[in-house]
């Protein structure tokens, strides 16, 4: 499913227009977003957390020249899901 799939299943589900869907798809993603820069967390009961994770400076190789080249250390965007996202899928 993509995001016009999606745009389109909540209008459906929720009797409201494509165009109100998708102001309502971005507002949730941009709340996140915003969230989640200022290192906080989200958590949607029986969906999961969205968290920020820190990924440690390392060294990589070049795979055309095989040369080392140092990545710098990142902050991730992370997602564990809850149990009855989980219960669902399996």
């Amino acid at each position: 499913m993509n995001k016009s799939e999606l745009i389109e299943h909540i209008a459906k589900q929720a009797d409201i227009s494509k165009a109100a869907a998708g102001r309502a798809l971005e507002s949730v993603v941009g709340g996140i977003k915003t969230t989640l820069k200022k290192n906080g967390s989200v958590t949607l009961v029986g969906f999961g957390t969205f968290t920020v994770g820190k990924r440690a400076a390392r060294t990589g190789r070049n795979p055309q020249t095989g040369a080392s080249i140092k990545i710098k250390a990142a902050k991730v965007p992370k997602f564990r899901a809850g149990k009855a996202f989980k219960d669902a899928v399996n």
